[in-house]
């Protein structure tokens, strides 16, 4: 089937928007016709060369749609279901699933581009193209795991779902299954882009009376108050730390979450929380990047760790996140900035790398 996708033919190159052939699913795969398609910065990643990635490759990661066709074996979702893509899709049987941390599968992350049979789904002409996380949706339809494609209910609206596939899930499980925040706890959130909103509202969810966010954009910082900021720092213009501290009335934060993918602002990050307190690193650093902080600070029990895909249980997690919306508790709308046609992809990222959107979404007709 022919359909338009976006393709990654070259790193720091535009998108290109081509005429290309999906073929059918395969065993344990399913068809998902896209709906809607979010904007994340960790696209720009593989964009710019700052992660590697296996060109050519339909691009996209974030998504919601319909099935449309189901390959063999697949009983987990039927034609016509409403679906969240999820770039992780478990397989239930490597070493990181059967230890309970589907998230981190390994078979879905050692793809390079490929589906799990080694072969892709993606051509144009005689040229095969790679898979961006084994869903690429960024474009008309996509072919994944049937482990990646997550039911959920009917009602909610796509193009809002869409955004649950990566940057809320990510941002509300870091605050709910990685920090497990406490309530009546203060947070700093360094980054207020499309992730960084939803580790303040998961935190204001999460009963966190202070939450603190820093960015060095005001517009940000007004969004952030639209989500549950308590206050706002702009780093351009002061030190954050001393603020940060300032603001608790003791020596930092109790949870610390940096959302920006910079090492210099992990360290800030981890000089924010107080003793015992813990920091989570959200943002996609670039690969090659080292992180410096103090050994005062492990001496004093402080915690610095990781958050991969919000240590999410997509089956769990991405129902709960809609019926949340569905009950007016999630601020999915505010998160929608711009919408934009898959002809205008590129516009969509520029105004992410210029700081002017909360969330972009591609919507296809």
């Amino acid at each position: 089937m022919n359909m338009k996708a976006a393709v990654l033919y070259e790193q720091r190159k535009p998108l290109v928007v081509d005429d290309i052939e999906i073929q059918d699913p395969k065993d344990g795969e399913v068809m998902v016709k896209m709906a809607a398609a979010g904007i994340c910065h960790s696209d720009l990643h593989f964009m710019e060369g700052l992660w590697p990635a296996p060109v050519p490759m339909v691009m996209g990661h974030e998504g919601a749609g319909i099935v449309e066709k189901v390959g063999p074996g697949v009983t987990s979702v039927a034609p016509g279901d409403h679906v969240v893509t999820s770039w992780v899709s478990p397989c239930g049987t490597c070493m990181t699933c059967m230890m309970s941390k589907p998230w981190l599968c390994v078979s879905a992350l050692m793809g390079g581009g490929t589906m799990r049979d080694g072969t892709t789904r993606l051509k144009k002409g005689n040229q095969q193209l790679n898979h961006q996380n084994q869903v690429s949706t960024f474009a008309e339809y996509a072919v994944l795991p049937a482990s990646g494609a997550v039911k959920i209910r009917d009602d909610m609206p796509l193009d809002k779902a869409a955004l649950l596939g990566c940057g809320v899930m990510t941002g509300f499980g870091a605050v709910f299954n990685t920090a497990k925040v406490t309530p009546g706890s203060s947070v700093v959130v360094y980054g207020c882009g499309g992730v960084g909103l939803n580790v303040i509202q998961a935190a204001a969810l999460a009963n966190a009376t202070t939450i603190i966010a820093v960015d060095t954009l005001d517009n940000k910082l007004e969004m952030a108050k639209q989500f549950g900021a308590t206050h706002v720092i702009n780093s351009s213009q002061e030190d954050p730390v001393p603020q940060v501290q300032a603001i608790t009335g003791t020596m930092g934060a109790a949870f610390g979450f940096e959302v920006v993918g910079k090492p210099s602002v992990i360290t800030q990050t981890f000089e924010s929380v107080r003793p015992t307190g813990i920091a989570v690193v959200v943002g996609m650093a670039p690969a090659a990047s080292n992180v410096v902080i103090s050994t005062i600070g492990l001496f004093l029990t402080k915690t610095l760790t990781g958050s991969f895909y919000g240590e999410a249980r997509i089956h769990q997690d991405m129902p709960m996140l809609a019926d949340l919306y569905m009950a007016g508790k999630l601020k999915l709308d505010e998160l929608v900035s711009r919408v934009y046609p898959l002809a205008r992809i590129n516009d969509a990222f520029d105004a992410l790398k210029k700081g002017e959107v909360a969330r972009s979404i591609i919507k296809f007709d």
